[in-house]
């Protein structure tokens, strides 16, 4: 039996995207577990887990956000054929590897058919991590985007969320690293999700850096790439590199929105050219463009 589980943080996001997926990707004999979210993610997520490992026909457990709706009718059939291999733990859409802080997104991402719809400007959609060059699903990563995690039942019953950080970002990181630590296997799918969620990339820049250092400072000396040194500058550099990446973040979401902002004007123009008066007046404007070219060279030829 393949279970869903959503931690409820908000309700209509979930009702308008989350439930609809589960419901569509569910199977007969799946159990469904929407909680409303209390105290840290770490803390209902790990309640999902204890509600799923109850169940010793357990296949897997799908954690879903509220603004991510499951799009794939194949996903049960593909989480099944991906925990074929018993050294895999995690499941997810996106992630990548050579990951050394929670940006994950600046080491090299993996990600499967996922679409990032939005609202600004009109509304629309774009690929998912746009910005940055992907390598296709499946691929074996340090961490994913906890947006969509599939757990086997080894996790579900072994490896704990950490309630303990208190600032909600990171936590996919912490745990995908837990997962690692303990021998077993992180990777992406080809699952066709999508995310409804903002243009920004980061929301809160100043809470996100704050979490950075949280995490950074937990996987001190454990995690490949960072000092294992003691000394007070530590502490200025982990903030430092969280405000690095936080202006990275930044500039991320700028160009999300002048993609989407494209967009819109392409389909104004695109709407512009198909009305009636547009295709009456086309000879006009032919006859209007021979004039000014010809203008344009009788000018420059100058008198003869």
């Amino acid at each position: 039996m393949i279970a869903f589980g959503c931690s409820v943080s908000e309700s209509e996001p979930y009702f308008r995207y989350a439930e609809p997926g589960i419901r569509m990707a569910a199977e007969p004999d799946s159990a469904i577990f929407s909680y409303a979210a209390v105290g840290t993610i770490g803390r209902t997520y790990n309640l999902l887990l204890d509600a799923a490992a109850r169940h010793e026909d357990l296949e897997a457990l799908v954690i879903v956000h509220p603004h991510t709706e499951i799009a794939d009718p194949e996903l049960c059939a593909k989480v099944r054929t991906a925990l074929a291999d018993p050294d895999i733990a995690v499941i997810g859409c996106a992630g990548a590897s050579d990951v050394r802080t929670i940006a994950w997104w600046e080491g090299s991402v993996s990600c499967g058919a996922v679409t990032h719809r939005y609202v600004e400007h009109g509304g629309g959609e774009l690929p998912a991590f746009s910005w940055t060059a992907r390598r296709p699903a499946p691929a074996e990563v340090d961490t994913l985007d906890g947006f969509l995690l599939v757990l086997s039942p080894w996790a579900v019953r072994t490896v704990r969320f950490d309630e303990g950080l208190m600032l909600g970002h990171g936590f996919d990181l912490d745990y995908c690293l837990q997962v690692r630590g303990a021998g077993r296997k992180v990777v992406t799918a080809d699952l066709r999700v999508i995310q409804h969620r903002s243009l920004k990339v980061i929301g809160d820049l100043e809470l996100w850096a704050e979490a950075h250092v949280e995490v950074a400072r937990k996987w001190e000396g454990r995690m490949p790439g960072l000092e294992t040194s003691t000394i007070d500058w530590r502490q200025r550099a982990r903030r430092a590199e969280a405000e690095r990446e936080a202006a990275r973040a930044l500039a991320y979401s700028k160009r999300l929105a002048a993609d989407a902002r494209l967009q819109e004007l392409e389909r104004s123009l695109q709407q512009a050219t198909e009305t009636m008066s547009w295709r009456i007046t086309t000879p006009l404007r032919r006859i209007n463009k021979w004039r000014r070219t010809r203008s344009a060279g009788e000018n420059c030829s100058g008198p003869r």
